[in-house]
């Protein structure tokens, strides 16, 4: 299944019992969590209800896909970086659409996904179908995954650093920065926020120390047309597509 095929079911898939009015309003509820109380996330309140589902696989899910494709483009597809990995995890994983992305860019044989939240491991699961993906999202915690200890995986955490308990995030980092040195790649990649986040630069410390890179990016990669549209009726202006990432390999 191709981007275009991916939205167009995406979109009968959440719209069969919602009218875009319901998505939109629903969006603009979700992006007050999203943006400004993130921990809502993490306890998985603000993904609760038909229409903050939908809004959030319609336009923060596509988000993710765009933003990670366009960071592997940019980064892992480069001369001198390996084209095809055999396998992701997939850290807080969502609905798969960032692991997706990773994957069908770096020709991965294989995604496996983790997250706590039930109804985002089943979008997930969707999702890899969609895309012909080999692989498995399950739940769980992150502190309970089992890192690899090999060099055959990239880790993936995206959009989910920033929504975990300070002490978590401290074992998560340690963690990757452990499995790391068994040999597998690390990318994290978050949003650029309007607020400092004060373990950024700790992570960032971490993976130069490692050997590893930090960097930002903005992307001129307009949203597909329903996203903008979504996007205009919640009121919010997505100009360019901005990340930051660390990643060592």
């Amino acid at each position: 299944m191709t981007f275009d095929q991916w939205l167009a079911a995406l979109e009968q898939r959440h719209l069969a019992n919602l009218t875009t009015s319901e998505v939109t309003r629903a969006l603009r509820a979700l992006s007050s969590c999203y943006v400004e109380r993130r921990e809502k996330l993490a306890t998985g309140a603000a993904l609760e209800g038909a229409g903050k589902r939908a809004a959030f696989a319609l336009f923060y899910g596509v988000q993710h896909f765009l933003v990670t494709r366009e960071v592997a483009r940019a980064m892992l597809l480069e001369p001198g970086h390996e084209t095809r990995l055999p396998r992701i995890l997939d850290l807080g994983c969502g609905t798969g659409a960032a692991g997706a992305a990773l994957a069908t860019e770096v020709g991965a044989a294989r995604i496996d996904g983790v997250d706590v939240n039930r109804w985002a491991v089943a979008e997930a699961n969707w999702t890899y179908t969609a895309f012909a993906l080999r692989g498995r999202a399950v739940v769980g915690n992150i502190k309970a995954v089992r890192l690899p200890r090999t060099a055959d995986t990239l880790v993936l955490a995206a959009y989910t650093v920033n929504e975990l308990s300070d002490d978590l995030r401290r074992q998560t980092l340690q963690r990757l920065i452990d499995a790391h040195g068994f040999g597998a790649s690390i990318l994290v990649i978050e949003p650029i926020g309007r607020r400092a986040n004060p373990w950024w630069a700790h992570w960032a410390a971490a993976f130069a120390a490692a050997g590893g890179r930090e960097d930002e990016w903005r992307f001129r990669a307009p949203l597909p047309r329903f996203q903008r549209a979504l996007a205009k009726g919640a009121g919010l202006d997505v100009q360019e597509l901005t990340a930051r990432s660390l990643y060592v390999a």
